[in-house]
């Protein structure tokens, strides 16, 4: 193409960025190895995630190569072949360029065998790059009954050379666990194997930009002095989904929407929403700031709380028959502090509702002395939509246009679609997967912050298991189930009528 550039001095023109931006000076080979990668997870995100970063420049083919392992009986190829599947668009010089740092070990995940061919193909690899540092991150794209025999081959068979200076890193998903007895036994056998440092459990919540930014927005602002319970009245944490499990009924109902949804996405962005001001942007002292809050919240009350199940769920043959798993809850936190004694946090999720959004909304106490009588139409909230359309924007009442003194609701927005429209806004798995890259822990969750998010919830989990508190039903494109509404309502939660919020566009 004439006048155009290619992928490679695209990629080297962002590499310059990458590196200024990046937060190791540690030079060497790059081993990523992607632990069930034949399975859907590695090729809908991990991959995916990888490439984006290879397009950036943020990973350059001359210093990483990328391993996939699992117990699938595929080729080099027939591994790149299903992941090009997931790449549609991509340029085909820079994809194919891609693909080939590609390499395929089969093996199984509790034997020996797999595994040493795995540190020899590796091997190899750092030992053609001529580098002096070695560096090894795991991906464990598995189910976490797996994690601790794999990280048991792992230590044994693929730690990074001790002759050569560089790093092993494990990444872990979730669900880690499902109580505190469950997470504290996963805890204790990866810590038996590796350092704290070394283990990065990924919550991808904690990667998308608008979470992100909410940092920045309380701590780079003036909103801190209201940010307390002199001027909040609630708070919403909410996430929707309007389909249901669509075939993961079987996998779903072992969890249900607060272990899936509620326990671990929800709460971290409650952690950033509700936490002090930590005494720098280090990794550490951000993670003390959100342990101190989830310690400081009070025993959930079982009337605040509602459950939900829409009906058809128990439709899936994999469903049992008399299942209470909730594919809906809304649950009451409360901060027993200084800055928000009294102010309601309601944690939403649910399956199968009228609308597809991940959103919090900080609503604001009345105006006092409503000289306008304007309080019917709604109080100021500050909302931060999370997905999709990505947003910040401020509820606030406003003159309608006219001769007549007459008030309206309106909003000051930012929308990201709008405000930074050539600006390409990564995908959280890529962010996360370099920060580990960069050993930056900010984002990932640490081992006593997992245990104080257990303690929250699991008396709560196991009444809901032991039948104690039972899931009411609702209809499938409903809001959920009334008493959620209800509940809002009676913990302060006041609902605009007649405002909807639309994203602009340019037409």
């Amino acid at each position: 193409m004439s006048g155009g550039s290619s992928p490679s001095s695209r990629r080297n023109s962002s590499n310059s960025l990458s590196r200024d931006l990046d937060l190791s000076s540690e030079q060497g080979c790059l081993s990523i190895i992607v632990l069930g990668a034949s399975g859907d997870l590695a090729k809908k995100k991990t991959f995916p995630a990888l490439y984006h970063l290879f397009d950036q420049g943020f990973i350059q083919s001359g210093e990483v190569h990328i391993f996939g392992y699992a117990r699938s009986n595929l080729s080099d190829d027939g591994l790149r072949e299903r992941i090009s599947g997931y790449l549609k668009g991509a340029p085909e010089e820079e994809l194919s360029e891609f693909l080939q740092l590609i390499k395929y070990v089969s093996g199984s995940y509790d034997s020996g065998e797999g595994f040493e061919k795995l540190n020899k193909t590796i091997s190899e690899y750092e030992a053609s790059s001529k580098s002096e540092s070695y560096r090894r991150l795991f991906y464990l794209a598995l189910p976490p009954s797996v994690y601790p025999s794999v990280c048991k081959m792992i230590r044994t068979y693929c730690m990074n050379p001790s002759s050569h200076p560089g790093w092993t890193r494990v990444i872990v998903e979730k669900p880690f666990g499902k109580d505190l007895d469950s997470a504290e036994e996963l805890s204790s056998q990866l810590g038996e194997l590796f350092e704290e440092h070394q283990l990065y459990r990924i919550d991808h919540y904690l990667g998308k930009e608008l979470v992100q930014n909410l940092l920045v927005l309380r701590f780079a602002n003036r909103f801190l002095p209201l940010w307390n319970r002199d001027n909040i009245d609630n708070i919403q944490i909410v996430f929707r989904e309007d389909f249901g499990t669509e075939g993961r009924g079987g996998y779903f109902d072992q969890y249900g929407i607060i272990r899936d949804i509620i326990q671990n996405h929800l709460l971290q962005v409650f952690c950033l929403v509700a936490m002090e001001k930590p005494v720098s942007l280090k990794p550490e002292h951000i993670r003390d700031e959100k342990v101190k809050v989830l310690q400081s919240v009070n025993p959930i009350k079982p009337e605040e709380v509602v459950l939900g199940q829409y009906d058809g769920y128990k439709d899936d043959p994999t469903v049992p028959d008399e299942s209470n798993t909730p594919t809906f809850a809304s649950v009451v936190l409360r901060v027993h502090n200084e800055r928000w004694e009294g102010v309601p946090f309601i944690l939403k999720a649910g399956k199968a509702l009228n609308s597809r959004k991940a959103e919090v909304r900080v609503q604001f106490k009345d105006v006092p002395g409503d000289i306008f009588r304007c309080k019917k139409q709604g109080r100021n909230e500050f909302v931060i939509r999370l997905q999709p359309s990505e947003a910040m924007y401020m509820k606030v009442t406003v003159k309608k246009p006219g001769l007549e003194m007459a008030t309206e609701q309106s909003e000051l927005d930012l929308s990201y679609g709008m405000r930074y429209q050539n600006v390409k806004i990564p995908e959280a798995y890529e962010r996360l997967i370099l920060d580990t890259i960069r050993g930056d822990q900010q984002h990932f969750v640490r081992r006593d912050e997992l245990k104080a998010a257990w303690q929250i919830f699991t008396p709560l989990l196991h009444d809901i298991d032991d039948g104690k508190l039972k899931a009411v039903p609702y209809q499938p494109g409903s809001r959920g189930p009334k008493e959620a509404d209800e509940l809002s309502a009676r913990v302060g939660y006041v609902q605009t009528h007649g405002y909807v919020w639309i994203p602009p566009t340019l037409a």
